[in-house]
């Protein structure tokens, strides 16, 4: 009898026990994992917040890279840091009163364009490749003369040539078309609705200086998204654990029946 005693309580001794043991570390790491999560995923909405402003465009100007009703996120950024080739959002209520407006900087202060050469815009006496001009479209509609960007100000052109009211609408200002970087309040990191994803790198203008590199909006997404499967994950162990547990509770019932 007292042999039998044994063979029946210590599987079930050390059974028991490791099953809470077990348990116990899987619930800490549980916890961590949602606690983490959490973090990771309202400090990627928080960045976010910080440092992009929605619009949506209301026009054709800037199609085929934002057609009209697009949804973009947009990253603050001062005006000094602008580069040729950003698409901006600035306001001058020299061309539209109370309004945003969504361009592409073509020239920067001191720069020299003109256009067109062989179909092209031409700064500083470089053509520009432009990729993301609707296909078969001219770089403008119409010629203009050479115009010299003042110190501080910038020359903006819409994609959409043919239709836009950009700086060739305003060459007969007193700024020759030209905007002051302190109007800048925002660069166009993406267009998430529809969703196009990130901008292209205007690579044509590598020629003439550095590009503006990408915002943080990649960082913030990889955030978001880690911290959602840490928080799913860690929650759905709970669930998972427990009927887990009843399953090998039911195992070792039959095996003990078993033993009898």
């Amino acid at each position: 009898m007292g042999g039998e005693s044994t063979t029946r309580t210590a599987p079930r001794s050390g059974g028991t026990g490791t099953a809470a043991s077990g348990g116990r570390l899987g619930q800490r790491l549980s916890g961590v994992a949602v606690a983490l999560g959490l973090v990771l995923f309202l400090g990627g909405f928080g960045w976010a917040a910080l440092s992009y402003r929605p619009y949506t465009v209301p026009t054709s100007s800037m199609t085929p890279t934002i057609d009209a009703g697009n949804r973009v996120l947009a990253q603050r950024v001062d005006g000094g840091k602008v580069r040729r080739g950003d698409v901006v959002v600035f306001r001058d209520n020299s061309w539209v009163t109370g309004s945003d407006v969504v361009k592409r900087v073509v020239a920067v202060g001191g720069d020299t364009v003109s256009c067109c050469t062989d179909g092209k815009l031409t700064v500083n006496g470089k053509q520009i490749e432009e990729p993301y001009l609707p296909k078969g479209t001219l770089a403008e509609n119409q010629n203009f003369a050479t115009v010299t960007v003042p110190k501080g100000r910038l020359f903006l052109l819409g994609d959409e040539r043919q239709g836009s009211l950009d700086s060739t609408a305003h060459l007969t200002d007193a700024a020759k078309g030209t905007v002051a970087r302190t109007a800048v309040i925002a660069r166009v990191d993406a267009v998430v609705f529809p969703w196009k994803g990130g901008l292209k790198r205007p690579t044509g203008f590598e020629a003439l200086g550095a590009l503006s590199q990408p915002g943080p909006l990649a960082t913030i997404e990889l955030l978001i998204v880690v911290g959602a499967v840490l928080v799913l994950g860690g929650g759905a162990y709970g669930p998972i654990a427990k009927r887990a547990g009843r399953s090998r509770a039911r195992a070792a019932r039959a095996e003990a029946a078993g033993v009898r």
